[in-house]
Protein backbone atom coordinates (compact mmCIF):
# COMPACT_ATOMS: atom_id res chain seq x y z
CA UNK A 1 0.00 0.00 0.00
CA UNK A 2 1.61 3.62 -0.69
CA UNK A 3 -0.03 6.97 -1.16
CA UNK A 4 -1.08 7.63 -4.80
CA UNK A 5 -0.92 11.10 -6.71
CA UNK A 6 -2.87 10.31 -9.64
CA UNK A 7 -5.88 12.61 -8.43
CA UNK A 8 -7.77 13.01 -11.84
CA UNK A 9 -8.02 8.96 -11.92
CA UNK A 10 -8.69 8.98 -8.38
CA UNK A 11 -11.54 11.98 -8.62
CA UNK A 12 -12.82 9.77 -11.97
CA UNK A 13 -13.03 6.62 -10.74
CA UNK A 14 -14.91 8.10 -6.97
CA UNK A 15 -17.41 9.85 -9.39
CA UNK A 16 -17.90 6.71 -11.85
CA UNK A 17 -18.25 3.92 -8.80
CA UNK A 18 -21.08 6.73 -6.94
CA UNK A 19 -23.14 7.45 -9.92
CA UNK A 20 -22.92 3.94 -10.82
CA UNK A 21 -23.95 2.85 -6.96
CA UNK A 22 -26.82 5.30 -6.46
CA UNK A 23 -28.25 4.45 -10.20
CA UNK A 24 -28.65 1.30 -8.28
CA UNK A 25 -31.65 2.88 -6.47
CA UNK A 26 -33.93 4.94 -8.02
CA UNK A 27 -36.05 5.89 -5.49
CA UNK A 28 -32.93 7.81 -3.48
CA UNK A 29 -33.42 11.78 -5.08
CA UNK A 30 -30.46 13.57 -3.34
CA UNK A 31 -27.46 13.28 -1.05
CA UNK A 32 -27.33 15.11 2.51
CA UNK A 33 -23.66 16.31 3.60
CA UNK A 34 -22.95 17.95 7.00
CA UNK A 35 -20.70 20.65 6.34
CA UNK A 36 -18.13 21.72 9.23
CA UNK A 37 -15.98 24.22 7.39
CA UNK A 38 -12.99 21.33 7.07
CA UNK A 39 -11.51 19.91 3.99
CA UNK A 40 -13.23 16.27 4.22
CA UNK A 41 -16.66 17.42 4.19
CA UNK A 42 -15.53 20.32 1.16
CA UNK A 43 -14.02 17.67 -0.57
CA UNK A 44 -17.36 15.02 -0.22
CA UNK A 45 -19.35 18.02 -1.42
CA UNK A 46 -17.64 19.31 -3.94
CA UNK A 47 -17.42 15.23 -5.37
CA UNK A 48 -20.91 14.98 -4.31
CA UNK A 49 -21.76 17.89 -6.94
CA UNK A 50 -19.90 15.97 -9.76
CA UNK A 51 -21.87 12.52 -9.57
CA UNK A 52 -25.25 15.12 -9.32
CA UNK A 53 -23.68 16.96 -12.64
CA UNK A 54 -23.59 13.94 -14.27
CA UNK A 55 -26.85 13.05 -15.61
CA UNK A 56 -28.14 11.91 -12.18
CA UNK A 57 -30.95 13.95 -11.49
CA UNK A 58 -29.76 14.36 -8.09
CA UNK A 59 -29.67 17.26 -5.59
CA UNK A 60 -27.17 17.70 -2.95
CA UNK A 61 -28.36 19.05 0.14
CA UNK A 62 -25.79 20.94 2.63
CA UNK A 63 -26.57 21.35 6.15
CA UNK A 64 -24.37 23.31 8.64
CA UNK A 65 -25.05 22.91 12.42
CA UNK A 66 -22.89 25.05 14.58
CA UNK A 67 -22.31 24.56 18.10
CA UNK A 68 -20.74 26.47 21.08
CA UNK A 69 -17.26 24.83 20.05
CA UNK A 70 -17.13 26.04 16.57
CA UNK A 71 -14.79 29.23 15.87
CA UNK A 72 -16.22 31.54 13.55
CA UNK A 73 -13.71 30.90 10.53
CA UNK A 74 -15.18 27.18 10.17
CA UNK A 75 -18.67 28.74 9.92
CA UNK A 76 -18.04 30.91 7.61
CA UNK A 77 -15.94 27.85 5.69
CA UNK A 78 -18.72 25.53 5.61
CA UNK A 79 -21.22 28.57 4.14
CA UNK A 80 -19.20 29.01 1.63
CA UNK A 81 -18.61 25.17 0.56
CA UNK A 82 -22.72 25.15 1.06
CA UNK A 83 -23.16 28.20 -1.24
CA UNK A 84 -20.58 26.67 -3.66
CA UNK A 85 -21.64 23.13 -4.51
CA UNK A 86 -25.17 22.59 -3.20
CA UNK A 87 -28.28 23.14 -4.78
CA UNK A 88 -29.67 23.75 -1.38
CA UNK A 89 -27.88 25.31 1.90
CA UNK A 90 -29.23 25.49 5.43
CA UNK A 91 -27.55 26.63 8.31
CA UNK A 92 -29.32 25.28 11.53
CA UNK A 93 -28.73 26.74 14.96
CA UNK A 94 -30.70 24.45 17.84
CA UNK A 95 -27.47 22.04 19.06
CA UNK A 96 -26.49 24.23 21.91
CA UNK A 97 -30.23 24.27 23.37
CA UNK A 98 -30.60 20.67 23.33
CA UNK A 99 -26.63 19.72 24.47
CA UNK A 100 -27.63 22.02 27.56
CA UNK A 101 -30.17 20.01 28.18
CA UNK A 102 -28.59 16.81 29.34
CA UNK A 103 -28.07 17.44 33.10
CA UNK A 104 -25.32 15.73 33.40
CA UNK A 105 -23.23 18.34 31.27
CA UNK A 106 -23.51 21.16 33.58
CA UNK A 107 -20.09 23.20 34.31
CA UNK A 108 -16.87 23.21 32.18
CA UNK A 109 -15.12 19.83 31.61
CA UNK A 110 -12.32 19.19 33.29
CA UNK A 111 -10.80 16.75 31.66
CA UNK A 112 -9.60 15.36 27.91
CA UNK A 113 -12.05 12.21 28.37
CA UNK A 114 -14.70 14.24 29.64
CA UNK A 115 -14.17 17.19 26.47
CA UNK A 116 -14.41 13.35 24.29
CA UNK A 117 -17.69 12.75 26.00
CA UNK A 118 -19.37 15.91 25.12
CA UNK A 119 -17.95 15.96 21.74
CA UNK A 120 -19.51 12.81 21.45
CA UNK A 121 -23.21 13.86 22.41
CA UNK A 122 -22.75 17.04 19.81
CA UNK A 123 -21.75 14.65 16.69
CA UNK A 124 -24.40 12.39 17.55
CA UNK A 125 -27.12 15.09 17.76
CA UNK A 126 -25.98 16.53 14.63
CA UNK A 127 -26.27 13.23 13.28
CA UNK A 128 -30.35 13.26 14.02
CA UNK A 129 -31.01 16.41 12.33
CA UNK A 130 -28.77 15.21 9.43
CA UNK A 131 -30.76 11.74 9.63
CA UNK A 132 -33.97 13.35 9.45
CA UNK A 133 -33.14 15.91 6.84
CA UNK A 134 -32.48 13.03 4.44
CA UNK A 135 -35.65 11.18 5.02
CA UNK A 136 -37.66 14.02 4.67
CA UNK A 137 -36.29 14.42 0.98
CA UNK A 138 -35.77 10.89 0.20
CA UNK A 139 -32.29 11.21 -0.07
CA UNK A 140 -28.89 9.92 1.93
CA UNK A 141 -26.34 10.82 4.39
CA UNK A 142 -23.04 11.10 3.18
CA UNK A 143 -19.99 10.16 5.34
CA UNK A 144 -17.23 12.60 5.64
CA UNK A 145 -14.37 10.41 7.20
CA UNK A 146 -11.55 9.40 5.71
CA UNK A 147 -9.04 6.37 5.50
CA UNK A 148 -6.55 7.75 8.00
CA UNK A 149 -9.14 8.67 10.40
CA UNK A 150 -10.76 5.56 9.86
CA UNK A 151 -7.34 3.64 10.99
CA UNK A 152 -6.71 6.00 14.17
CA UNK A 153 -10.84 5.43 15.47
CA UNK A 154 -10.93 9.00 15.23
CA UNK A 155 -14.58 9.39 14.47
CA UNK A 156 -17.67 9.54 16.89
CA UNK A 157 -19.32 5.88 16.95
CA UNK A 158 -22.80 6.93 15.41
CA UNK A 159 -22.25 10.43 15.07
CA UNK A 160 -20.01 10.63 11.89
CA UNK A 161 -20.90 7.74 9.87
CA UNK A 162 -23.19 7.92 7.49
CA UNK A 163 -24.77 6.23 4.51
CA UNK A 164 -22.24 6.56 2.03
CA UNK A 165 -18.60 7.27 1.71
CA UNK A 166 -17.29 8.95 -1.14
CA UNK A 167 -13.89 9.02 0.35
CA UNK A 168 -13.76 6.70 2.90
CA UNK A 169 -10.74 4.90 0.94
CA UNK A 170 -8.33 7.97 0.72
CA UNK A 171 -5.66 8.83 3.19
CA UNK A 172 -5.92 12.61 4.35
CA UNK A 173 -2.83 13.28 2.41
CA UNK A 174 -4.81 12.24 -0.65
CA UNK A 175 -7.59 14.29 0.41
CA UNK A 176 -5.83 17.15 0.58
CA UNK A 177 -3.94 16.67 -2.86
CA UNK A 178 -7.63 15.92 -4.36
CA UNK A 179 -8.90 19.30 -2.96
CA UNK A 180 -5.78 20.77 -4.98
CA UNK A 181 -6.15 19.16 -8.16
CA UNK A 182 -9.69 20.13 -8.01
CA UNK A 183 -9.12 23.65 -7.21
CA UNK A 184 -6.73 23.94 -10.66
CA UNK A 185 -10.09 22.82 -12.63
CA UNK A 186 -12.55 24.94 -10.85
CA UNK A 187 -12.70 28.28 -10.78
CA UNK A 188 -14.73 31.33 -8.87
CA UNK A 189 -16.69 30.63 -5.67
CA UNK A 190 -16.30 26.83 -5.82
CA UNK A 191 -12.13 27.31 -6.13
CA UNK A 192 -12.26 29.73 -3.45
CA UNK A 193 -14.33 27.46 -0.86
CA UNK A 194 -11.48 24.61 -1.68
CA UNK A 195 -8.70 26.58 -0.54
CA UNK A 196 -10.41 28.06 2.33
CA UNK A 197 -10.89 24.66 3.36
CA UNK A 198 -7.58 23.36 2.52
CA UNK A 199 -5.92 26.17 4.98
CA UNK A 200 -8.23 25.23 7.90
CA UNK A 201 -6.47 24.42 10.59
CA UNK A 202 -7.81 20.67 10.81
CA UNK A 203 -10.19 20.27 14.13
CA UNK A 204 -13.24 18.29 14.51
CA UNK A 205 -14.86 21.19 16.42
CA UNK A 206 -16.12 19.68 19.27
CA UNK A 207 -13.88 21.37 21.46
CA UNK A 208 -11.80 18.64 22.64
CA UNK A 209 -8.71 20.45 21.54
CA UNK A 210 -7.61 23.26 19.18
CA UNK A 211 -6.65 20.73 16.38
CA UNK A 212 -6.21 16.90 15.12
CA UNK A 213 -2.38 17.43 15.33
CA UNK A 214 -2.46 17.56 18.97
CA UNK A 215 -5.18 15.00 19.83
CA UNK A 216 -3.38 12.27 17.91
CA UNK A 217 0.14 13.75 18.53
CA UNK A 218 1.64 14.40 15.20
CA UNK A 219 3.20 17.49 13.36
CA UNK A 220 1.11 16.58 10.10
CA UNK A 221 -1.24 13.98 8.78
CA UNK A 222 1.49 13.10 6.45
CA UNK A 223 3.65 11.75 9.31
CA UNK A 224 0.50 10.01 10.17
CA UNK A 225 -0.21 8.21 7.13
CA UNK A 226 3.66 7.54 6.48
CA UNK A 227 3.97 5.81 10.27
CA UNK A 228 0.02 3.91 9.39
CA UNK A 229 1.44 2.93 6.04
CA UNK A 230 4.48 1.63 6.95
CA UNK A 231 2.97 -0.86 9.65
CA UNK A 232 0.32 -2.01 7.54
CA UNK A 233 2.93 -2.84 4.79
CA UNK A 234 4.63 -5.29 7.79
CA UNK A 235 6.80 -3.13 9.71
CA UNK A 236 6.74 -4.08 13.40
CA UNK A 237 6.23 -0.30 14.79
CA UNK A 238 3.63 -1.59 17.49
CA UNK A 239 5.28 0.79 19.68
CA UNK A 240 4.48 4.00 18.01
CA UNK A 241 1.82 6.18 19.44
CA UNK A 242 0.27 6.44 15.98
CA UNK A 243 0.27 2.51 15.66
CA UNK A 244 -1.03 2.04 19.49
CA UNK A 245 -4.02 4.47 18.97
CA UNK A 246 -4.66 2.11 15.54
CA UNK A 247 -4.98 -1.06 17.71
CA UNK A 248 -6.56 0.58 20.39
CA UNK A 249 -9.38 1.70 18.40
CA UNK A 250 -9.76 -1.37 16.43
CA UNK A 251 -13.32 -2.84 18.29
CA UNK A 252 -14.37 0.87 16.35
CA UNK A 253 -13.42 -0.24 12.86
CA UNK A 254 -15.51 -3.99 14.17
CA UNK A 255 -18.41 -2.00 14.98
CA UNK A 256 -21.38 -3.18 14.84
CA UNK A 257 -19.23 -6.81 15.93
CA UNK A 258 -21.50 -9.66 15.33
CA UNK A 259 -21.42 -13.07 16.43
CA UNK A 260 -21.23 -15.40 13.08
CA UNK A 261 -23.71 -17.85 12.48
CA UNK A 262 -21.81 -20.43 12.37
CA UNK A 263 -20.01 -19.85 15.86
CA UNK A 264 -23.45 -20.10 17.13
CA UNK A 265 -24.15 -23.12 15.66
CA UNK A 266 -21.45 -25.50 15.78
Amino acid sequence: MELCTDYELMFENIVQRGTEYLKKYPHIKGMVVGLSGGIDSALTAAIAREICDRGTGLKLIGISIPIESNKQIEIDNARRVGKAFCHEFKEVRFINKLFKLFRLLKGRPRSHEEKVRRGNIKARLRMIYLYDKAHRNNSIVLSTDNLTEFNLGFWTLHGDVGDFGLIQSLWKTEVYGMSMYLCQNNVGDKMDALMYAIRAVPTDGLGVSTSDYDQLGVSSYRAADNVLIYYINGADIRTHPIIKRHLKYAFKRENPYNIPREKIIL
